[in-house]
Formats: C-alpha cells, structure tokens, sequence
C-alpha cells in the first residue's frame, strides 16, 4: 500500500473523529469559540510536532519566502472558515447528514485542481466524482 494512501486512510479517520468528538463537545458551546479554542490547541500540537521531529529551523525559511507566506496564511484562513461553517453546521444538524455534505469538497477539490493546475480528469475519474457528489447528496438528504 502506498504511504500517501495510509496517510490518506488515517485523514479520513481522523477527520471523522472531529465531527464526532466536535458534536459531542458543542452540546452545550457556541461553535465559533470551540473552534477557536480547537485551533489553539492544534497549532499547539502541531508546533510540538515539528519540534520533535527537529524541524523547527525550517520556519526561517517560510517566513524568508513571503509569496509561500502569503499562499499557507490564505490556506490557513480557508481552513478556519472551513472549521467555523462545520462546527456551525453539526452544532446545527446531525453529523450523518453534515459529514457527507461536508466531503463534497472532494468534489470541488478535483474540479479545482483541473481548473487551476490542469490536472487532467479521466472518464472513470470524472464518474468518480460525479458518485461522490450523487453519494454525499443521497446520504445527507435521504
């Protein structure tokens, strides 16, 4: 099995974690302050991360390179919005029906990245994402 297809498989799984432990903790929490205190204590872990992993010399370089800056700060602002519309949504609505409207980004990510990097869409591929979408619909609303 190839590393990015576990690294993939263990997204996923932890991604489902978030909704569940998210639902569980916003029971009785506004959404955009849970999302705020989640991000605090993601960026903590994360900076732990690449401190054990002694890569805490490489930020010099991020910050010397004030275009990438610029691009992983827009990502990072598209991730909080993300984090803040899905707290919002499963503090709202049941996260069987929030997840899979939710992984619709899938959808928009292949569509995206044929759009802005010309990556090319194969037949299967392109039904392939047309069952994700039809999938995430039917699951959600049905």
């Amino acid at each position: 099995m190839s590393t990015w297809l576990i690294y993939a498989l263990l997204s996923a799984i932890s991604a489902a974690f978030v909704a569940i432990l998210g639902k569980i903790g916003l029971q009785q929490l506004d959404a955009n302050t849970a999302t705020a205190i989640r991000a605090i204590v993601m960026a903590i872990f994360l900076v732990g991360v690449v401190v054990v992993q002694g890569k805490l010399n490489l930020i010099n370089s991020f910050l010397n390179d004030k275009k990438a800056l610029f691009i992983i700060a827009l990502s990072g602002i598209a991730g909080a919005m993300s984090w803040l519309f899905y707290f919002m949504a499963i503090k709202e609505g049941k996260v069987s029906q929030v997840a899979p409207i939710d992984k619709l980004s899938v959808v928009f990510a292949v569509v995206f990245a044929a759009i802005l990097f010309g990556e090319k869409i194969s037949f299967l591929s392109g039904i392939g994402v047309v069952m994700i979408a039809a999938g995430a619909v039917l699951v959600a609303l049905f």
